[in-house]
């Protein structure tokens, strides 16, 4: 019988389904005890409406593979980050043509404000220019941001640094 660790990293994100959820790093553990499957998931953001659908699809998978009795748990603390997608998640990320997240901020646990900052230099997944800009800072997804290449005229999405 195949582990349900295996099964439940089979299972893709909703919102960005070239991912899975382990490529993600939302998939925390999965433990098989006497009483049946515990898996531990963590929300990308306070309020993440997927946690709903990662949860059925986690059942789903799992009921499917055998495992009859799953609990699956949200965890708050550790916060997520995008430090936690898997390299193979990054460039799963830049083949589908979205810009993957740089590293997030570190530092006392705040994010700095600089009202001067320089513009955020975003690589283009589609021919790699740094010339981009932001065309909103929302997309698709809370996550994600709407940008465009200067250099190929395309537009594309990047997963924002948390």
């Amino acid at each position: 019988m195949v582990s349900a660790r295996a099964v439940a990293e089979t299972v893709t994100d909703p919102e960005l389904p070239m991912l899975t959820l382990a490529d993600l790093g939302v998939l925390r553990d999965v433990a098989e005890t006497s009483d049946g499957v515990v898996v531990t998931i963590t929300p990308t953001y306070t309020g993440c409406p997927a946690m709903d659908a990662m949860r059925a699809d986690l059942y789903s998978a799992l009921h499917q593979a055998g495992f009859d009795s799953v609990d699956v748990r949200t965890v708050l603390s550790p916060a997520w980050t995008t430090d936690w997608i898997t390299p193979s998640g990054r460039d799963k990320l830049a083949s589908a043509g979205i810009a993957p997240p740089s590293s997030a901020p570190r530092g006392n646990g705040l994010i700095p404000l600089t009202l001067t900052a320089p513009p955020k230099r975003v690589a283009c997944p589609q021919c790699g220019s740094l010339d981009t800009e932001l065309l909103s800072e929302f997309s698709a997804t809370a996550c994600k941001a709407l940008r465009r290449c200067q250099a190929c005229d395309e537009p594309f999405e990047h997963v924002k640094e948390i």
